[in-house]
């Protein structure tokens, strides 16, 4: 398929396999002062926060205490209690976290480079990686992701769909609503059984990570799905903004149908355009667009889900001066969400204000990228054609 694409040279794979330990090591210094210091502010002045630090912390033990877990989906619970085995204290958790997660991203960055060679380094050398690498539980889905959609590259539909159903299971909807555009495509191809054997094995694989968690503690486990509908709009969202600026005050159930609402719409624009520019465009690269439609229209945009979108720069937007932009406001975005945090908690920061605009800088730069995107989608000329030339 498109995009593909077969590296030859093997020194290539250790040059983005080095900067993804690199990227890595710089983004666990980052981390360091809240490793080994108190509390006390510096998480948002230094900017070494982290959720990881912030559940273990709460444990003796270095486990996530069972109230704080029950936040996250069952797939995420998993992945805390398997790195809680060999944790001895706060530190230890924080750390056999990170190895994980690193093994997840050199996994990741093998991945891309078997798909389109060095431009795995649009993933292994981002600063979103550095900075969001630690955050929390996020890499292993972004590793699922990949490998799900390398798969779908090779036809081979049943693991597609089975390692976007894994994903899903630690962080809803996304990778999910990936099985849209990836079925439709083997639809279309005139695949129907592919594309019913994708979103089966989807369906499969998420209920298999769920259904033990739900038979076990129904309750904790509906727990996840509660705690999300129950959210307010978050900082980070246009719906913050909007009650902010226009006095108004969103109920969550108001939000949920809103965004819900937004996301259907601009997902279906953005597949029409596509479309109409090229009608046999390859449908899973819709996965970028509707990715950032999710992240622009949803009521949460947890900071640290830019990580999502770094492989699908690697596969479908390679540009560099985009990418570059991405990064720079998404790091505006890191420093001023923090500080502001800081000014919260009297040590000091940044107005609101400064938060607002680099998000708002953020949000017209992955916009940028999906009509730079859509503009890819022109349809090649025929062979032999001649132009069109104006009358005189």
């Amino acid at each position: 398929m498109s995009g593909v694409h077969r590296p030859s040279r093997p020194t290539g794979l250790g040059v983005v396999l080095a900067a993804t330990l690199l990227t890595l090591a710089f983004g666990y210094l980052l981390k360091v002062p809240c490793l080994t210091g108190p509390w006390d502010g510096r998480q948002y002045t230094r900017l070494c926060y982290s959720d990881v630090m912030a559940l273990s912390a709460i444990g003796e033990d270095g486990t996530p205490p069972a109230e704080e877990a029950e936040k996250y989906p069952a797939g995420t619970n998993y992945l805390m209690r398997l790195v809680s085995l060999p944790a001895e204290s706060f530190v230890s958790f924080f750390n056999w976290t990170a190895l994980l997660w690193t093994a997840a991203a050199l996994f990741t960055s093998w991945v891309l480079y078997r798909l389109v060679g060095m431009k795995a380094l649009f993933f292994a050398g981002a600063p979103t990686l550095l900075i969001y690498g630690f955050m929390n539980w996020d890499l292993p889905l972004v590793a699922l992701a990949t490998v799900g959609i390398a798969a779908y590259l090779r036809r081979r539909d049943g693991p597609t769909g089975a390692f976007l159903g894994l994903a899903s299971a630690i962080k809803v909807p996304y990778p999910g609503f990936l099985v849209i555009p990836l079925s439709a495509g083997r639809a279309r191809d005139g695949d129907r059984a592919g594309a019913r054997r994708l979103a089966g094995a989807a369906i499969l694989a998420w209920i298999a990570v769920n259904l033990p968690f739900a038979a076990v503690a129904p309750g904790r486990w509906f727990f996840a799905f509660e705690f999300n509908a129950e959210r307010s709009a978050d900082w980070d969202t246009v719906w913050f903004l909007l009650e902010r600026h226009l006095g108004v005050n969103f109920s969550p159930t108001e939000v949920n149908l809103l965004a819900l609402a937004a996301f259907v719409v601009a997902c279906a624009a953005v597949w029409r355009i596509a479309a109409l520019r090229n009608p046999r465009f390859e449908w899973w690269t819709l996965g970028f667009a509707f990715l950032v439609c999710y992240l622009l229209t949803g009521k949460v945009f947890s900071p640290q889900w830019t990580l999502w979108l770094l492989p699908w720069f690697a596969l479908v937007l390679p540009d560099w001066r985009l990418f570059a932009a991405f990064e720079a406001a998404n790091a505006a975005v890191f420093v001023t969400r923090f500080l502001w945090f800081a000014r919260l908690s009297g040590v000091g920061g940044l107005p609101f204000e400064a938060f607002e605009i680099a998000l708002i800088v953020r949000a017209a730069v992955l916009v940028a990228c999906v009509v730079a995107w859509l503009r890819t989608l022109a349809p090649e000329p025929v062979a032999g054609a001649q132009p069109v030339r104006e009358a005189a």
